[in-house]
Order: structure tokens, then sequence, then C-alpha cells
């Protein structure tokens, strides 16, 4: 039983005009862990994730039912502000999609929707987001200097970056290595594991090495439901649910 989640999922079903996409989800998630959702494509995964910013309330149609705690508090609260909880609670997409800005305005971008916009005040956030990204090095002599000049995986990197330098408390990473080969998705993996001691991260993958690499917890979807949700090694090891070994063992999906 995880005490004290950040994060606390009770019976919560998603629609997308009539198709119903998750089916009464329930789930705790702790607080600077990796928790890691897998399954097919199309069972789910992304719409759980988008569901703890509330950015699929960009979507027409969409209508929820059940309660998201962050905290202890609704995220569903009316007098809650969202785009003070989209900074609380970053994300970070499948594609990297740095802005078409300097390297340091891509860093910067959300402190100055926040009113922070002294070059004094930006330059130490602007180093410490790249450092903690694991980027500063390789983009310190380039910061004014297109972000699109960036190689796929440190664009990746410096979207993290980007995320991080809200100082939010969790960061959901959609697929974050999916586009990236393998010495890239390396670097991205190494640098979450990294994040966690400061962080609560949640991922999205297609990839079930990557979950038990990088994952504390993971949770298996298939088609809206949560099949089974517990440590990676048990789940991975010895899953409790026939149709979990099925999958991870690769007999369907």
């Amino acid at each position: 039983m995880i005490e004290n989640p950040i994060l606390a999922v009770e019976d919560l079903s998603l629609w997308y005009g009539k198709a119903r996409a998750l089916h009464g989800i329930t789930m705790r998630i702790p607080e600077k862990k990796i928790t890691a959702f897998i399954g097919p494509s199309g069972c789910g995964k992304s719409t759980l994730l988008r569901c703890f910013n509330r950015m699929n309330e960009l979507v027409d149609g969409v209508r929820t039912q059940g309660t998201i705690l962050f905290e202890g508090a609704s995220i569903h609260d009316p007098n809650l502000d969202v785009n003070a909880l989209r900074s609380r609670i970053g994300m970070v997409f499948q594609k990297s999609n740095p802005f078409p800005k300097s390297i340091y305005e891509n860093v910067a971008f959300g402190c100055r929707i926040q009113g922070i916009n002294r070059k004094r005040d930006l330059d130490p956030i602007v180093e410490r987001s790249l450092r903690a990204a694991a980027l500063w090095d390789e983009a310190k002599d380039r910061l004014h200097e297109s972000a699109l000049g960036l190689s796929g995986g440190q664009q990746q990197r410096l979207c993290i970056a980007r995320a991080i330098a809200v100082e939010p408390e969790v960061i959901l990473l959609d697929e974050p290595c999916s586009a990236l080969d393998p010495i890239a998705t390396a670097k991205v993996e190494e640098l979450m594991l990294d994040l966690k001691s400061r962080y609560t991260l949640v991922i999205v993958t297609h990839n079930m090495q990557q979950a038990t690499r990088v994952s504390d917890y993971t949770a298996f979807l298939y088609l809206g439901t949560m099949v089974e949700y517990e440590e990676t090694q048990k789940l991975f090891i010895n899953p409790a649910k026939k149709q979990t070994e099925d999958y991870i063992t690769g007999r369907f999906g």
C-alpha cells in the first residue's frame, strides 16, 4: 500500500464524445518515484497521463467522472487555477517540441509567463535547469542559438529543462524516448533516474525494457482498464494476473 501518495486516483472514467476511453481507474502514485504506464497502443496510457494536469480538457467533447487528488486536494476544484496546476505538474511530450526560439528562451519561457523577466533572475534558473537536464555542458556556449539546431536527444532534454525551470513537483513524460536512437534514449533514462530524487515522474512507455530499467512502479493498462499495478520488479517477475503475464511475455499486444 502506498502511503501519502502525491497523486490519488479514485474510480476515474473518461469519454471522448460517446467513446469510453478509461474505465474506473483507481491508483495511488508515490512521491519521488518513477511510475510507468505500459500496455498496447490505444489502451488509455496517454489519456490517463493527461488527466493529471487536465490536458484532456483541451480536446472537444471530453468528459470525466471520478476523483483525482494532488497532494490531497481535488484537481477539479472549480477554484483551482489550471495554469498553476500545469506549472506544478509539468509535461514532456512524445515528440520533442522546442519553441522556435533560442535555447535560453526555451528554458526561460515558463518563468517569463510567471512574471520573472530580469536577466539576473533568469540566468541562474536557466543554468540550473540545463544542468539538471544534463545539457549545460553541451549548450552553455550556444545559449542564444536556435533550439532547433540541437539533435533530437538534446531537444528532448531541453524540453525536460523547460519543464523543470518552473520548479514542478511532478513531471509527466509521454513516450519521451520513442523518437530517439538508443544512445539518446540511454541519456534520457539516466536523466530520469537522476531527477527522481527531486521530482515525482510518471512515464508512458511502449518499451517494457525501459519500464524495467527506470521505474519503481508499473501499471499495465488494457482497453482502458487497469489490469494490474504493482512494484515494477514484482509485476515483471511475478505478475498476479494472467493477462499481465501474457502481455509481458509477448503472447499478445
